[in-house]
């Protein structure tokens, strides 16, 4: 008789992500669940541990810098991580169809929609195209942070990890519900692109 493992808790899930992460930093990676017998294994059914809702900037690749493999992070992505319909219904899956245990929500340093938003909050400017969207919803979080984001654009970039996490909180009850009880964590993570460090900038349940 076989039984199905067990899930581990959002404290648990956050651990593993920072223990990969510290892998990728130091350089002691192990490249984990990235061979022919687990491509087999998890062909059947997906089982991750995590959702990663992050930035779709090229130099963020989820499974790099958290060191993890096939079936380990169930991976939503957007410029400048804005969450919209689509977003949302995406991590309500990971969460309550996959029963990944926790939510994290990746931004990083030098991000580009980031610094549109600063750039149009300062200038009274905008892009064209579709482009403006994102940079409108990011400037929710710049304008929060107006004065301190003109001399540290860090403090945007964290203002807007901030209110990535506390959004899918408010907008998916479903995900609220979880938290609250405790199967389920928010996480707001921070990258560093020269150091490949991530930092907690918000938690919630874990």
């Amino acid at each position: 008789m076989t039984t199905t493992p067990t899930s581990p808790t959002p404290a648990e899930a956050a651990a593993m992500l920072f223990e990969g992460n510290q892998r990728f930093v130091s350089g002691q990676l192990q490249h984990p669940h990235q061979g022919a017998e687990d491509r087999a294994a998890v062909a059947p059914a997906q089982r991750p541990f995590a959702v990663l809702f992050g930035c779709s900037d090229s130099r963020l690749a989820a499974e790099i810098i958290f060191d993890q493999g096939l079936g380990d992070l169930f991976v939503v992505r957007t410029a400048g991580h804005v969450a919209g319909s689509e977003v949302l219904g995406s991590i309500e899956y990971g969460v309550s169809v996959l029963g990944a245990p926790l939510v994290v929500v990746l931004g990083h340093d030098s991000c580009g929609a980031v610094g549109a938003a600063l750039t149009a909050v300062q200038q009274g400017t905008a892009p064209d195209g579709y482009i403006r969207e994102v940079v409108e919803r990011v400037m929710l979080s710049v304008l929060a942070v107006r004065e301190e984001a003109s001399t540290d654009p860090q403090q945007a970039v964290e203002e807007h990890i901030r209110y990535t996490s506390e959004l899918i909180l408010r907008r998916s009850s479903m995900i609220a519900e979880r938290v609250a009880d405790g199967r389920c964590g928010v996480l707001g993570l921070s990258y560093r692109l020269a150091e490949g460090t991530v930092r907690q900038v918000v938690g919630h349940g874990v």
